[in-house]
């Protein structure tokens, strides 16, 4: 995977999506910032279950919901049993070589990913699998520059590996460990992704400042009474100070990274 990171993420953003971006001198260097105005590009998601009603509810509540409403992204769930040809709609099978489990079948799978993939073109098919490429910030950068995707969520023991081979473009995993079925992934990922579309957060430097952009965890926030039963914000965050505030910003994001994640260290440059 050819990773994305934010300042690389931002001019995609303006190449593809033609956004007009103005700059700030930020504390990592110069950031584009959203300036003056939005091009919409609707980003479509179609995500592929035998499982829809532990999605719907997802799907329509907070940043999912909200891109929806201003038109920004479209999410669509698609039951798999709607696809399969057998009179009981069962979409699963025993799997060859006596393994224990049961394991989706090519039928319905390749019925619905044909269907969509007929109507209009996908960046990527990606599925979801405890085996696959970690989720992290740089994909879900990546993925936010797409238009359209299909997300098939994996069950039992897994799908027919013949399906991975001829109509899976990416494989995606969410860590080292074993969900009852790929909702959870699919929903993880679509929230990660969906929140980097331009327009879908109020403020886009939010997005720009999460933890992981810059390969680093975020600075601990506070907010109002700046004194809670003793319990005192620092105060370089009241001084008004901008460049004390950005400095005490960056060090605290390498400390709390080197104590918390030092792996994350490698890629920065700042693991002396």
């Amino acid at each position: 995977m050819s990773e994305i990171s934010n300042l690389r993420w931002c001019e995609l953003l303006h190449k593809i999506n033609g956004i007009y971006f103005g700059k700030v001198k930020e504390k990592r260097g110069y950031f584009p910032i959203f300036a003056a105005f939005i091009k919409k590009k609707i980003m479509r998601i179609d995500i592929i279950t035998v499982l829809p009603e532990m999605l719907d509810g997802f799907i329509n509540t907070s940043i999912l919901a909200r891109a929806q409403k201003k038109g920004l992204v479209e999410v669509y769930v698609h039951n798999l049993r709607d696809y399969t040809t057998d009179k009981h709609r069962r979409v699963d099978d025993y799997p060859f070589g006596g393994f224990a489990g049961m394991v989706m079948q090519c039928q319905p799978i390749d019925a619905c990913i044909r269907k969509l993939t007929t109507e209009r073109t996908y960046d990527q098919i990606i599925f979801t699998t405890p085996d696959g490429e970690k989720f992290d910030q740089p994909m879900a950068n990546e993925l936010s520059l797409s238009k359209n995707l299909i997300i098939l969520c994996g069950h039992y023991k897994g799908i027919d590996y013949r399906i991975r081979e001829h109509l899976i473009t990416k494989e995606v995993s969410i860590g080292d460990y074993v969900l009852t079925g790929g909702e959870i992934a699919a929903a993880a990922m679509s929230d990660a992704i969906v929140r980097l579309v331009p327009g879908v957060l109020s403020d886009e430097q939010s997005a720009l400042s999460d933890s992981f952009q810059d390969n680093l965890l975020a600075a601990p926030v506070y907010t109002r009474p700046s004194d809670y039963k003793g319990w005192k914000v620092p105060e370089v965050l009241l001084s008004g100070n901008e460049a004390k505030i950005k400095e005490w910003e960056l060090q605290q994001s390498y400390e709390r990274t080197k104590r918390l994640r030092p792996d994350l260290l490698e890629h920065t440059g700042l693991n002396g």
